[in-house]
């Protein structure tokens, strides 16, 4: 008697499950119908950006000890820095190391002298339309015109008191 009783109950459970899930679909379809359409779309992480110390040093943890696969050094003078990037499968890091005494990364490392976080990188499919409409929204851009990034792709930088202590990179995909 005991095993029929199960079935039942564990197939009203699916039952009112799906019931459930089709209610819980309907209702965040009408959420996102009320959505306005953006005039660009948020895409893909594209890297998050470590600064370094010693390039180095950390070029060898991420190649010979923990075997990713890793790009030589390329100097940005543009940007006052040297970057190596890290393959990851779905993302990549970008090692950041000081180009020159007026580097950014330069004033980083002062303040965390081991390193750490810099920044993370957001792909955008329309990167003026993206601008145009942070700017609208009140958050500031670190510079008026895109520059041409580790990529050779155009980026710009959100400043990170608008972004909830982060700063946060968008690149045109």
């Amino acid at each position: 008697m005991a095993a029929p009783m199960v079935r039942v109950t564990g197939l009203l459970c699916r039952v009112f499950g799906a019931i459930h899930a089709r209610r819980n679909l309907s209702s965040s379809q009408t959420l996102i119908q009320k959505i306005p359409n953006s005039l660009w779309n948020l895409g893909r992480l594209n890297h998050v950006a470590i600064a370094v110390p010693d390039l180095e040093k950390a070029k060898s943890l991420y190649q010979n000890v923990l075997g990713a696969k890793v790009s030589e050094t390329v100097p940005l003078p543009d940007h006052g820095v040297y970057t190596i990037f890290v393959e990851l499968g779905n993302t990549k890091l970008e090692l950041l190391h000081p180009l020159g005494q007026n580097s950014p990364i330069s004033g980083f490392l002062q303040k965390n002298k081991a390193g750490g976080m810099h920044h993370i990188c957001i792909e955008v499919d329309d990167i003026k339309k993206a601008m145009s409409d942070l700017k609208q929204k009140n958050i500031r851009l670190l510079s008026e015109q895109p520059k041409t990034g580790a990529h050779g792709k155009p980026v710009v930088f959100l400043h990170p008191k608008d972004c909830d202590g982060v700063l946060v990179e968008l690149e045109e995909a």
